[in-house]
């Protein structure tokens, strides 16, 4: 079981062609449903009232109404990524606590990540037009997305057993199954919730409830030995002594 409905999004941009792209990405994402576009604040706010909308993408430099401001319009805005082609806006969009601040032209990767903050931290529950609940990290049932073959996969979090750095490709380790994935995996450490996985090594992530044994240079995660970095070293042992009985 995952999120309990698809989160209903919004893509706000006078530019046809930054909506397209955005469109696309929402409907190569399962979890994600679009409810409609739009090309100004104007039509967004009639959207927003006439239907239920969790998650914006929304342009910042548009005609009549910045996006930032349409925003401080809202008595009760759904969560927000905010998409722009200029750095500047940047400070203004966090301090309207927007989920996060996508430059354009925007990768599919980049996306991903920021779809992926929504998914883990956010969304939990039944969907309001005010959005979801606060879901625990915890949770088993918690997941991320990773692009693999030209698809979407989904990993639940309390599957994973460790992540292994291969250069500019992470391989994430499951009790069923790999998956290969274009991602650094200090990004991925960032997205990870820190009181479940620990960076050993700079090449390996593990999960801490599944450490079988360990020694002090390296971890047991079923059959496979995972050295502990010389820089690691102190707070691996650390987090383990406090954690592990």
């Amino acid at each position: 079981m995952s999120v309990s409905h698809k989160i209903k999004c919004l893509v706000v941009d006078d530019e046809p062609p930054a909506v397209d792209v955005l469109v696309k990405y929402i409907e190569a994402v399962d979890d994600l449903e679009l409810t409609a576009t739009c090309s100004n604040a104007v039509e967004a706010l009639s959207s927003i009232k006439h239907s239920s909308v969790d998650l914006l993408f929304l342009d910042i430099q548009m005609p009549q109404l910045l996006g930032t401001d349409f925003i401080r319009t809202l008595k009760n805005p759904p969560k927000v990524i905010f998409t722009t082609a200029y750095r500047k806006f940047a400070i203004e969009g966090f301090e309207l606590d927007a989920v996060d601040y996508l430059l354009k032209p925007i990768s599919f990767e980049r996306f991903l990540k920021a779809v992926n903050k929504i998914l883990q931290t956010t969304f939990h529950g039944t969907a309001t037009s005010q959005g979801f609940e606060g879901q625990d990290l915890r949770h088993p049932e918690n997941f991320i997305y990773f692009r693999t073959d030209r698809k979407m996969v989904k990993i639940f979090l309390d599957d994973i057993l460790y992540i292994e750095s291969l250069k500019d490709y992470i391989k994430v380790i499951t009790t069923t199954k790999q998956v290969i994935t274009k991602q650094g995996i200090s990004a991925l450490e960032e997205m990870l919730p820190s009181d479940q996985f620990l960076r050993i090594h700079r090449s390996y992530l593990v999960a801490v409830n599944k450490i079988d044994s360990y020694t002090a240079d390296d971890i047991q995660i079923r059959e496979k030995e995972l050295p502990i970095g010389r820089m690691y070293h102190h707070e691996v042992l650390k987090t383990l002594r406090s954690t592990i009985n």
